[in-house]
């Protein structure tokens, strides 16, 4: 099984072919005053922050290759990667093994795509998995932090889950940082009725604004 770095976006569609947007992409007609202020940083610093952005988002893509490999029990090939990326990608793997060991899951569904009939949105699921015997929903960020947009993208995951059936315990995000330290981090959140309405009222926006373009 092999990871490159030129994946094509998945696309998805309600049952009638309609393309449906994903829930990162509704999503980003937010504002993320975080992440300006963090090129920003960077640019006061003479770094290009699209190069550190870039090169960020192959580790993490690449740490979720590890851990979709890991749970899917197949061997991973890194062969499109640099050593040193290689290198920050298994340091996510090795902190997702610590939390493993306390955390015997049972996974049933890894990367999982699925598409809202009712809402018209998709998105892809990491980890939907039994613990203890109830189902929780994983999402797994490589992140230095955790965002409280994570949240709304969360409560869209959980009401895709719903919609196909599977009621859910618990949700939770696990945040394995990619230097060897203990950078690690787990948010657990059960009632996600408020985020789910933010990002309902995001997908009414964003229909909105592709309705307006439409027009135009």
């Amino acid at each position: 099984m092999a990871e490159t770095k030129t994946k094509i976006h998945t696309v998805y569609k309600v049952a009638d072919g309609t393309k449906a947007p994903s829930v990162t992409t509704v999503l980003g007609i937010l504002n993320k005053p975080a992440l300006l202020d963090w090129a920003w940083r960077l640019g006061c610093e003479g770094v290009d922050y699209k190069a550190v952005r870039d090169n960020a988002a192959d580790i993490g893509t690449l740490a979720h290759y590890l851990i979709l490999c890991d749970l899917k029990k197949q061997k991973p090939d890194t062969s499109e990667y640099s050593p040193a990326d290689v290198d920050k990608a298994e340091n996510c793997l090795i902190k997702y093994y610590g939390w493993l060991k306390e955390h015997p899951i049972e996974p049933v569904l890894v990367e999982e795509p699925l598409v809202s009939e009712r809402f018209g949105f998709g998105g892809t699921i990491d980890c939907l998995a039994k613990l203890n015997g109830d189902l929780i929903l994983i999402d797994h960020k490589t992140g230095k932090s955790i965002y409280d947009e994570m949240f709304y993208q969360l409560a869209a995951y959980k009401a895709l889950l719903n919609e196909h059936g599977h009621d859910i315990k618990s949700c939770r995000i696990l945040r394995i940082g990619r230097e060897n330290t203990g950078d690690f981090e787990e948010r657990i959140i059960n009632d996600l009725d408020k985020q789910w309405q933010v990002f309902l009222a995001c997908l009414s926006i964003y229909k909105l604004k592709r309705s307006i373009k439409s027009q135009t």
